[in-house]
């Protein structure tokens, strides 16, 4: 529970400080130049206390904290089915499953993603799918997939600081191999965008300058303008931790917002990634004004979208920020047990992050 060790006020003066450098005034200028509404999203929001035992959740109906596990989750019968195929080497399922996602770019994305990972750990049923049809897109497009996996597996997770020369001279090699890898499948599909969601992760990884970056964006937005995955990957290419900025990442997560309710998820992403560099933003008007609309997107059309469960665990946290905390438990109750994916995979102890937000949730929501 992390914001039991963090002063509300040493965060709120830390945010004024780092917005007045940004804006080139001193602290006590702050309120001149910023409207009321900016000014109270620098400040955050004050949490609830815990006062005795924490909150029995099942009272709401929760799951019990012993039921909630981090492990990766999956509840798409396919998904599951051809994972289990190709731990067997069979490449049939996949090949068959990967082709029925065809215009379902969202759906194909995440697809890839699976049998790429997979691939990544034992390619034997990939290299069996190439050897009986040579030339197939999809085979393609999921040997450019799982180099990107190689590749990152090869790097680790670290810290440049504390990653090998021999570790990214490796890395390095791998991601040339998937960038052959994506031209190829994109030549035998060119109308299918989902080689170009491959081709930004190796933009980021081979650390490409914001215009080529943008041109490998272009061949992607030419495909699908609203591509979900693609849109995800791009965000975090624009925060300040990568080769962006707050303001870059803002600005994108705008500009998606503005184009389809899908994306507008985004934003709380924006948001969580500002907060991690501390500057609190769950409580600025970009996302306040738009998380009815991303809660109403979550509960109708985007019921069952691939991202609807991390998009749930943005929004839970949102919920709990601002106040809304009987609408954040019913987020939690859509989460269930899953405390995989989203915004907890942020935290050494993802598990740790979503019981401590669901406390919050339940220690302000109305009693059951």
């Amino acid at each position: 529970m992390l914001w039991l060790l963090k002063s509300r006020e040493r965060k709120a003066v830390f945010a004024m400080m780092k917005e007045a450098k940004r804006r080139g005034v001193e602290i006590d200028e702050l309120k001149n130049v910023m409207t009321p509404e900016e000014f109270a999203a620098l400040l955050p929001t004050e949490k609830p206390k815990f006062k005795g035992k924490i909150p029995d959740v099942t009272r709401w109906g929760l799951p019990a904290d012993g039921e909630v596990s981090a492990k990766e989750y999956w509840t798409d019968e396919e998904v599951l089915a051809v994972q289990e195929s190709t731990a067997r080497g069979e490449w049939e399922g996949a090949a068959a499953l990967l082709a029925s996602t065809w215009g379902d770019w969202d759906r194909r994305d995440l697809v890839t993603g699976v049998l790429g990972e997979a691939a990544a750990k034992d390619d034997e049923w990939l290299r069996a799918w190439r050897k009986a049809r040579p030339g197939d897109a999809g085979v393609a497009l999921v040997n450019a997939e799982s180099l990107v996996h190689v590749a990152w597996e090869v790097r680790s997770g670290l810290r440049a600081e504390h990653v090998s020369e021999e570790q990214f001279a490796a890395f390095f090699r791998v991601l040339e191999q998937a960038e052959e890898a994506v031209r190829e499948a994109s030549a035998l599909a060119p109308e299918d965008p989902t080689p170009w969601v491959s081709a930004l992760a190796i933009a980021m990884g081979r650390q490409y300058e914001n215009d080529r970056y943008l041109q490998v964006w272009e061949e992607l937005t030419e495909r699908d303008p609203q591509h979900r995955g693609a849109h995800g990957r791009a965000l975090q290419y624009w925060c300040a931790k990568w080769f962006g900025s707050n303001e870059k990442m803002w600005e994108f997560a705008e500009t998606a917002a503005s184009k389809s309710p899908k994306l507008a998820p985004l934003l709380l992403v924006a948001a969580h990634e500002a907060d991690l560099q501390g500057a609190p933003a769950w409580r600025d008007p970009r996302v306040t004004g738009a998380l009815d609309g991303i809660l109403a997107w979550l509960d109708g059309e985007g019921r069952e979208h691939a991202s609807t469960r991390s998009d749930r665990s943005y929004a839970a946290k949102a919920l709990v920020e601002n106040g809304r905390f009987d609408e954040a438990v019913e987020q939690f109750r859509h989460l269930g047990t899953r405390a995989d994916g989203g915004m907890w995979s942020y935290y050494g102890d993802p598990r740790s992050e979503f019981l401590a937000t669901r406390y919050a949730a339940c220690f302000g929501a109305t009693r059951p």
